[in-house]
């Protein structure tokens, strides 16, 4: 299975739509996906997403399902730092890296900051949830901190799949048809549901990684032993289709500008 996420284009927050940056940016990436063999689209019900999705959507004229539950996580808290009002991450590094519940994948949400707003506790479980029940849609069922398939066939790798390792002819043959699915939606969302995924603190992922405007952020299920699988990122933050098309990265997102080679 492959999962994408779909980063919104450069944002106009205020109208909860994109800048005519994040437009071109849009019709950049419509160019790409449509080339792609796509299960099923998804969006977050928020403008920003939708209108980057649009594009995509009427040039292969297909429609996504929204995902009430993937909107920005945005459950605001007090920065005690900074005094910021917002989002629940952009931390300073003195700050999240020395709490040790930051650091936890599964406590987080019991930090001293994170329990200034219930709702983040109760809409992770919910986010996680949620997407749980959308890959068992798929056939992929969470034990603990991975996934089975009950229903696929067992298979058994134990070297990794190059050409000339043993067990490379053992993986699935390139036209057998997998899934895969898009998802248009939000940087903390995303980081929040790669958490989940791959079992890495959010705030790690928050602060650690940059997902800019338009990016893919590709994943891979790794289906090697047993019924057994577990997913791994390809791709995080790429924009390949901005770059070669001469569009810049947006700084939407980050606190340094973004590399643009």
């Amino acid at each position: 299975m492959k999962i994408v996420f779909v980063r919104h284009g450069e944002p106009d927050y205020i109208n909860d739509s994109l800048t005519e940056k994040g437009w071109r940016e849009a019709k950049l990436l419509a160019n790409r996906i449509c080339k792609w063999n796509v299960t099923d689209f998804y969006c977050s019900p928020l403008g920003r997403a939708k209108d980057t999705a649009s594009c995509t959507l009427e040039k292969m004229n297909r429609t996504a399902v929204t995902l009430e539950w993937m909107k920005e996580f945005a459950y605001e808290i007090d920065d005690p730092i900074t005094g910021k009002h917002g989002v629940p991450w952009d931390f300073v590094p003195s700050y999240w890296t020395n709490d040790p519940l930051l650091m936890d994948a599964d406590r987080w949400v019991e930090s001293d900051i994170m329990q200034q707003n219930p709702e983040i506790a109760i809409q992770y479980k919910n986010v996680c949830q949620n997407f749980d029940n959308l890959l068992f849609s798929y056939g992929y069922v969470r034990e603990n901190h991975f996934y089975r398939v009950p229903k696929a066939k067992e298979i058994y790798v134990a070297r990794t799949s190059a050409p000339g390792n043993k067990g490379y002819s053992e993986l699935a043959p390139e036209d057998e048809r997998e899934p895969v699915i898009v998802i248009f939606c939000h940087l903390g969302i995303t980081c929040l549901v790669l958490s989940h995924l791959l079992n890495i603190p959010f705030e790690l992922l928050t602060h650690g990684f940059f997902i800019p405007t338009t990016s893919l952020t590709i994943l891979s299920s790794e289906e090697r032993w047993s019924n057994e699988a577990y997913f791994r990122v390809q791709a995080l933050g790429d924009v390949h289709h901005l770059l070669s098309s001469g569009e810049i990265i947006s700084t939407a997102g980050s606190f340094a500008r973004p590399f643009q080679g």
